[in-house]
């Protein structure tokens, strides 16, 4: 994963939305990985004045650390993939939905308002369920079968679902401006933008679990 994702010539978008806890340090950094997405992570770090090599290698502990927390044994790995990620998804998104439409309602005629971010949170509430519902009900069962080879298409599927929810995470950010509240936000914004943080990363890190993790695991028994 690292070769490839890490590369000096793939784009910050992509590392953020493929590695948990990258869009941290780029917040972090002050490095744009919404609407300066497009950028190099070579060109980001030059324009942020930062040691290619050092920001390189705290990307690279982020992969070190996620490929030794995941559990080893499938039957676990798949209980905390539904414990911490499809338990927290279905807990939170109904009320930063109702949060994000209390903000558009309110302060819809500011400047920094995130107008459409509560369309597109539906969208990705949809989308994520619709993608946790096969899983839970046709695809964990198969894995924990051992089916193997025979999950290559339902996961290929599985993988364009991840694609559809990247490309939902990637509006929110430009929405929001890369999250950034406002001079003088109120409870009810600061709380939503509080949450969105953490649902973004926890998609992020769902998806690499199972594309990196999981889904390879399942294909080789």
């Amino acid at each position: 994963m690292s070769d490839t994702l890490l590369a000096a010539e793939t784009t910050v978008r992509d590392i953020a939305a493929k590695l948990p806890g990258a869009a941290e340090i780029f917040r972090n950094s002050e490095i744009s990985f919404c609407c300066g997405g497009d950028l190099s992570l070579k060109q980001a770090a030059e324009k942020a004045g930062l040691d290619l090599a050092a920001l390189t290698s705290r990307l690279q502990d982020l992969i070190d650390r996620a490929g030794r927390s995941a559990p080893q044994e499938t039957p676990d790995l798949i209980r905390h993939i539904l414990d911490r990620y499809h338990a927290a998804h279905r807990e939170e998104l109904d009320f930063l939905i109702q949060l994000a439409n209390r903000v558009e309602t309110v302060h819809g005629d500011q400047e920094e308002a995130p107008l459409g971010l509560t369309e597109t949170m539906i969208a990705l509430r949809d989308e994520l369920e619709n993608h946790m519902n096969m899983e839970e009900q046709i695809l964990f069962p198969a894995i924990l079968n051992g089916a193997g080879a025979h999950l290559a298409e339902p996961i290929r599927i599985m993988n364009e679902d991840h694609a559809d929810a990247t490309s939902l995470l990637h509006r929110i950010e430009h929405l929001t401006n890369g999250l950034s509240l406002p001079i003088g936000a109120c409870g009810s914004w600061t709380a939503l933008y509080t949450g969105l943080h953490k649902l973004c990363d926890d998609v992020v890190a769902h998806i690499a679990l199972e594309e990196t993790v999981l889904f390879p695991r399942a294909v080789a028994v």
